[in-house]
């Protein structure tokens, strides 16, 4: 049966409706409707290619170590007393000159500033055994404190006095040779080991021995000038006792095959005993320091041909000297007879 003309006219209505209602929408929600259709595919076929991660494999494991395990250094603990007589103490813990100063203090209950220096292995004034750079694993450590205080009248009646100066390395500088018959071996007041403590009642103390003995070299000949010393206490037996460096170098102040090496920059380290070569070049140039400079170190000696030991020529040595102790201002004459003197005992002609 055939639908009443009404009815299909509604029908058609509806339909030119809906083609205006799809031919109304804009450009841009037509590219977007696109859009979204095109991003879910992408998605779809993402997750469809897409991998779970995994971990990454684990490292081999590692070989195991060769030769004898490696165990710590024991704690270095040395035995020290006072040189005038004391109880034994224990020290440890110190990496240069002044904190083993104040271990020995905080030991004997007594100010770091009443210790002139020490000996290793004697208890007395011995510069032989004098504490420097250097201490055996098996050193026994006395330390000398002060004594009497005393001033003396000095004129000088040549160039040089006649003393060779060192220090302790925490400021304080003192008398460690006294040439015979010189101007200051006529005076008996004076005696190895004293500390210099004041030049014309202006203190010295915190001077290096190289500054102390610039000043006296400096002093004018025929004018009288005054010294401040600070004596060693001594003990009873040792009383009255005029101590004179011996004539010869300095012998050598470790023992066993290891030496705890006390730096004044930097921490300490335990090294092996110098050899014989660089024994007798640290000799000879500590003899050099006293004839150019008026002072004996043994540490300072041992820097110097450390410096030097492995350069090829003055040059070289001279930077790499010059890096280390650029304070000292050596000149060049001196470096040269180090470099030479380095050279012959190296060569055996020393």
């Amino acid at each position: 049966m055939q639908e009443p003309l009404h009815q299909q006219g509604s029908q058609r209505r509806k339909a030119r409706e809906q083609m205006q209602s799809r031919d109304a929408m804009s450009p841009q929600d037509s590219k977007a409707a696109g859009a979204e259709a095109m991003e879910g595919h992408k998605a779809q076929s993402h997750n469809q290619g897409r991998m779970e991660p995994t971990a990454p494999p684990l490292p081999p494991p590692s070989p195991p170590p060769t030769g004898p395990p490696e165990y710590p250094r024991p704690r270095l603990i040395f035995h020290t007393q006072l040189a005038h007589g004391s109880p034994t103490g224990r020290i440890h813990g110190f990496t240069n000159v002044k904190e083993l100063y104040a271990k020995i203090a905080d030991v004997f209950s007594i100010s770091p500033s009443e210790i002139l220096f020490c000996t290793l292995n004697s208890y007395k004034v011995d510069m032989q055994k004098l504490l420097g750079g250097q201490i055996g694993l098996e050193d026994f450590i006395f330390a000398h404190v002060r004594g009497e205080t005393k001033e003396v009248e000095v004129t000088k009646t040549e160039d040089a006095l006649g003393l060779t100066i060192t220090d302790n390395g925490a400021g304080y500088a003192f008398i460690k040779r006294i040439k015979e018959g010189s101007t200051i071996d006529r005076l008996k007041t004076v005696c190895v080991g004293d500390h210099i403590e004041a030049i014309n009642d202006q203190s010295i103390v915190g001077c290096r021995h190289y500054e102390v003995a610039k000043m006296l070299k400096e002093q004018p000949r025929g004018i009288p000038f005054t010294l401040r010393l600070v004596g060693p206490k001594r003990a009873f037996d040792m009383i009255g006792m005029r101590t004179k460096a011996p004539k010869s170098n300095e012998g050598k102040i470790v023992n066993g095959r290891e030496t705890l090496r006390l730096r004044s920059r930097g921490s300490s380290s335990v090294q092996e005993v110098q050899n014989e070569i660089e024994e007798q070049a640290t000799m000879k140039v500590d003899d050099l320091l006293e004839s150019y400079m008026g002072i004996r170190d043994l540490e300072l000696a041992t820097t110097i041909v450390e410096a030097g030991k492995d350069k090829k020529n003055p040059d070289d040595f001279a930077e790499s000297l010059d890096s280390v102790l650029g304070d000292f201002a050596f000149p060049d004459v001196f470096l040269f007879d180090v470099w030479g003197a380095i050279g012959d005992v190296k060569n055996g002609k020393i």
